[in-house]
């Protein structure tokens, strides 16, 4: 079996925001949203992101998607290095890499029908407009929608129409990579599962890598090969999903999985360790490990240094001095 080419590549990467502060704005503080990440996603993989509110996520995202600068390290896609790409370069990866946000309806145009809608980004592309007339129809096939509902505006559709119509445009360029921002939290549970299915079957069909970020750990489950999880701007763990699920090592991975929802009463237990405590900020970062204030296992040296990553296999690295055994 031949190796999969690595379609995303992060070394090192790092997006800080500069705060100012005091009387006339002369303080500087810088706000480590990402840092020091270090990833690959390989061709056709559904990798899963998650972490608390403010860990960093979407930044990582915009990122990746070139909608924000990086402040260091780099950053590699199908091939192209973003900080030095020519405007050549970035028109192709523009067309190779979709989005499918949390709320399609606010990412519609109300004035638009579905066919303008998903026509835009072709027409943007220079695709002429018969061809991207008979490629709107191609994608709503693709998405399991009649094309009846071309003439449709979003007003006249419900929450799952919607994020369908959301997938469709982000297929119209023919992307190689997509980046779900929670693409399901919006809807209602029976539409999430219908709206997972079309995704994990588009995946398929078009050997499609996804990043997928969401805070549902039984949606990334459900979904992903691996599973990214980040915590104040930092990668803690990464994994295959059997070895994140079933073998979380990092003691904010184990707490994450279980406060996780179980929906089998005969499965749920009353020991779960949950987690304790605010995230702290990210203007106050300490030398040690992030997670060290909350952690019930944290030493002197976790508070002191920052831990190196340690590979349990080649699939799986934890970023802790004391990462867990198996969990009973």
């Amino acid at each position: 079996m031949a190796e999969q080419e690595t379609m995303i590549k992060l070394d090192g990467l790092k997006k800080y925001f500069v705060v100012k502060s005091g009387l006339i704005k002369t303080k500087k503080q810088y706000v480590r949203a990402v840092d020091e990440i270090s990833l690959e996603i390989k061709t056709g993989e559904v990798v899963g992101l998650v972490g608390e509110s403010g860990s960093g996520k979407t930044t990582l995202a915009r990122v990746v998607l070139g909608l924000t600068k990086m402040t260091g390290g780099d950053v590699y896609i199908d091939g192209v290095d973003l900080a030095h790409a020519s405007r050549q370069d970035m028109k192709k990866l523009r067309r190779e890499i979709a989005v499918v946000f949390q709320d399609p309806l606010s990412n519609l145009n109300p004035r638009q029908t579905v066919e303008s809608s998903i026509m835009r980004p072709m027409l943007i592309h220079g695709v002429p407009k018969a061809e991207a007339k008979q490629k709107a129809k191609e994608v709503l096939d693709m998405v399991k929608m009649d094309q009846r509902y071309l003439n449709s505006f979003p007003h006249q559709l419900s929450g799952g129409q919607l994020q369908r119509i959301a997938i469709a445009r982000a297929l119209a360029l023919n992307p190689k990579i997509m980046i779900l921002d929670e693409p399901t939290s919006a809807l209602d549970v029976s539409v999430q599962a219908q709206i997972l299915n079309l995704l994990i079957e588009l995946q398929e069909d078009l050997h499609l890598t996804y990043l997928v970020i969401t805070h549902d750990l039984n949606v990334i489950k459900y979904i992903s090969d691996k599973i990214a999880v980040m915590y104040l701007g930092r990668l803690v763990e990464f994994g295959t999903t059997e070895d994140i699920a079933k073998n979380p090592l990092h003691p904010y991975t184990r707490s994450l999985m279980a406060s996780a929802p179980v929906l089998d009463p005969r499965l749920r237990r009353e020991d779960k360790e949950l987690l304790k405590g605010d995230p702290g900020s990210l203007m106050k970062i300490g030398a040690g490990c992030r997670f060290a204030d909350r952690c019930p296992y944290a030493t002197e040296e976790c508070k002191n240094s920052e831990p190196e990553v340690t590979y349990v296999n080649e699939h799986h690295q934890v970023n802790c001095y004391h990462p867990l055994g198996e969990v009973k």
